[in-house]
């Protein structure tokens, strides 16, 4: 099973607390509703579930899986090829195009690629931004 962020998961936490009867939320601690969301995902307690989640990274892919996005700031559709889980939750991925992107933004020139390279966080970005601030490549 695939697990949420561990920023969803603490806003499940505190959804639940929420949803109980005022009285009932009261006797709840925050840390005990971190730990029943835990439990729902089947691991012992919260500190369990936040050592199994910090291992792995919150961009998950896999070989042929398709994605979307945006390149360049062009939309693209994809398979990935090629994806290599590195430190600090980063995954570098390979991703073939179904149409080759436009990549330079003059009217004069243009310059398609179909195949390429990046590293991206754990939010799905890459940290390399185009100079407007953008990043290069932003999965949906």
């Amino acid at each position: 099973m695939t697990l949420p962020s561990l920023q969803t998961l603490k806003a499940q936490a505190k959804r639940l607390r929420a949803a109980l009867p005022h009285k009932e939320a009261e006797s709840l601690t925050h840390g005990q509703s971190l730990d029943l969301v835990a439990r729902q995902y089947g691991y012992r307690d919260w500190n369990t579930l936040f050592a199994a989640k910090g291992n792995r990274p919150d961009v998950s892919l896999a070989l042929g899986q398709r994605v979307t996005g945006t390149y360049l700031q062009q939309s693209f559709c994809g398979e990935v090829v090629s994806a290599t889980a590195l430190p600090q939750n980063r995954i570098k991925v390979t991703i073939l195009f179904d149409a080759p992107v436009d990549v330079v933004s003059f009217d004069s020139f243009s310059a398609y690629r179909q195949r390429v390279t990046v590293t991206l966080g754990a939010d799905g970005q890459t940290a390399e931004k185009t100079s407007d601030g953008r990043p290069h490549m932003t999965l949906s």
